[in-house]
């Protein structure tokens, strides 16, 4: 089913800025004509986490437990995965979220980092606000009210912690989507010892802090998402200056949060296989192949 781009911008706005979820029924009763065909759509719109189990929590081939490791202000709360077999020691690769928080949907993505042969760390940055909550709008309400800086220190100091473990071999990525992809940006210009930095959707940096990246980046944007998009030929600019090793890649015709498969309206299965895809090799390259 093919959604109205305004409906997607609606529901953008919505996830955002955000709007109350009143307002954001009010809204989209109207682009859809009826009380009726709105309650058709938003199915299509809200996250369906029954689909967010890709490689099941309790796949034999790995072994996931929560953790917690010192943040920038206190204990960050994180999904650990990590592979049964192969190397005792492993090469790490931290998992940032959406603005829901560290969602089930996020939760099988760090899975499927784990499957990959990588240790796995789902981060939750709403750790400071008690923890992501179930109910998505409750998380839409507590981003309004964390320090975004806090968030970000605390993402960075999981570098620290991956390469602290006694099964750490060393080398540690990150992989972030929407608001995640903002902040492992931030991460790439802001820790030294991240080998390699991939962001799904992802605001840029500064081109001023571009200097200070080390890592290896990989850059996943989506054809339809302009407000993103705006700021792809500066920072690349600023990647080429800086002789920054990356690599970019602008999917056409798909929907800012392609890779979300718990989203129907937005998701595109065809660019989000060939994205991860690039993804894992891109870790295997730069971290280091897993056993």
């Amino acid at each position: 089913m093919t959604i109205d781009a305004r409906i997607l911008a609606l529901y953008d706005e919505y996830t955002h800025a955000p709007l109350t979820r009143r307002v954001f029924l009010e809204r989209l009763t109207a682009l859809c004509g009826t009380t009726a065909a709105a309650m058709a759509v938003l199915p299509l719109l809200d996250s369906n986490y029954a689909q967010a189990a890709t490689v099941a929590p309790d796949d034999p081939k790995i072994a996931t437990s929560w953790v917690t490791y010192k943040g920038a202000t206190g204990d960050v709360k994180a999904y650990l995965a990590t592979p049964r077999s192969g190397p005792p020691k492993r090469a790490g690769v931290i998992v940032v979220h959406e603005n829901r928080g560290l969602t089930p949907h996020i939760q099988d993505v760090t899975r499927r980092v784990a499957l990959a042969g990588f240790t796995g760390l789902g981060v939750d940055l709403l750790s400071s606000q008690g923890g992501t909550p179930a109910d998505e709008d409750k998380a839409r309400d507590l981003f309004a009210k964390i320090d975004r800086n806090t968030a970000y220190l605390d993402a960075v100091a999981a570098v620290a912690y991956l390469e602290s473990r006694a099964d750490a071999a060393g080398p540690v990525g990150a992989v972030g989507f929407c608001f995640g992809g903002q902040i492992v940006n931030q991460m790439a210009t802001a820790a030294p010892t991240l080998d390699a930095a991939v962001a799904f959707y992802g605001r840029q940096p500064p081109a001023s802090d571009v200097p200070k990246i080390k890592a290896r980046v990989l850059l996943h944007y989506a054809g339809n998402d302009d407000g993103i998009n705006a700021g792809i030929a500066a920072y690349e600019a600023a990647l080429k200056a800086n002789g920054v090793r990356y690599e970019q890649h602008v999917y056409p015709s798909v929907e800012h949060a392609f890779h979300n498969d718990t989203s129907a309206a937005r998701y595109n299965k065809a660019a989000a296989e060939l994205a991860w895809s690039r993804t894992i090799a891109f870790f295997s390259a730069a971290l280091g192949a897993p056993a």
